[in-house]
């Protein structure tokens, strides 16, 4: 499949890179120059050198502007957006005088559900195809392959199926709901992600201030050989005391939030759920800011480990 990619960060690159792997033809932008020279390196494979004159990609793969992309992709397009949320109206604004009737935007980004369903809306009139797409797996997801959850039109997710599948890791994918169905699914995962996250934070650090000289890092890989709590959260915490050892030395106790959490405790009330967990956790990283503290420095550990926020 030939596709647009614009947004070339750390989630961003490596899907890039997993889908070019896949043999999708794929244009690439990225509003940061040095974002757009390291993309360069996406096509080194041997099965792309025909893309390659001169020890370096053609021009055309790696774009300068929104512009340039929206002339190397002919229409129908396919456009994937991976862009922080605050980001996403303004490269709209600069992508739909260049989109056409048939053309599709895919949003793989963190944006709130409201506004994907606003967006479907106003690309509607237009005749332009929209998806939203929520993206979990870190980095090392998008990589190797991440869990792919979309909302939007059922046809439009039959058409572009094999793209979700080969972004996806293997049964890691599927079809939601309407539009904003993925993004809402996402803004659940990422709550009760917080919920978990200050679960073992809280749970570690009172191993640590136990009467007992605990081996930390050798609880957690005890705790991930199947007990109840088994988890990829629970290796990343392990990995965190292997890195930066049972006191967290150089890591933050302040951690920081990125709005789904926010969101989520806003529709809850809205709908009338009780999530006291995840208001709890949300509030605790708010707090943070000023009250730095040991099970702080647990949260940006894992943060560390699965999504490779800086300590």
């Amino acid at each position: 499949m030939k596709l647009g990619y614009i947004g070339l960060g750390k989630m961003g690159y490596n899907m890039a890179q997993r889908l070019i792997e896949k043999r999708h033809e794929v244009f690439v932008f990225d509003s940061d120059k040095k974002a757009r020279e390291r993309s360069v390196n996406l096509y080194s494979k041997p099965f792309l050198t025909s893309k390659v004159k001169n020890g370096s990609v053609e021009r055309k793969m790696v774009c300068g502007s929104i512009d340039e992309l929206m002339r190397a992709v002919e229409s129908p397009r396919t456009i994937w957006i991976m862009v922080p949320h605050g980001a996403v109206d303004q490269v709209l604004d600069e992508l739909i005088p260049n989109l056409r009737e048939g053309d599709t935007v895919i949003d793989g980004g963190n944006s709130l559900y409201r506004d994907s369903m606003r967006r479907a809306n106003e690309l509607e009139v237009k005749g332009i195809h929209f998806i939203d797409v929520g993206v979990s797996g870190g980095p090392r997801g998008a990589r190797h392959g991440a869990c792919v959850m979309v909302g939007g039109d059922k046809e439009d997710y039959n058409r572009l199926e094999p793209l979700f599948r080969d972004a996806a890791s293997e049964h890691g994918y599927g079809y939601m709901g309407t539009h904003g169905a993925g993004h809402f699914v996402k803004m659940a995962h990422n709550a009760i992600e917080y919920g978990m996250m200050q679960a073992l934070a809280e749970g570690f650090t009172l191993l640590k201030h136990s009467e007992f000289d605990l081996d930390l890092k050798k609880v957690a890989n005890l705790y991930n050989h199947t007990s109840v709590i088994e988890s990829r959260l629970v290796g990343w915490m392990a990995e965190g005391f292997e890195k930066f050892g049972q006191d967290m030395e150089g890591v933050s106790g302040t951690v920081a939030h990125s709005g789904e959490g926010d969101w989520a405790v806003d529709v809850a009330k809205e709908l009338g759920v009780t999530a006291l967990v995840i208001e709890n956790a949300v509030k605790f990283r708010v707090d943070s800011q000023d009250s730095p503290s040991y099970t702080g420095k647990l949260l940006q550990a894992m943060r560390n480990r699965f999504g490779g926020h800086k300590t």
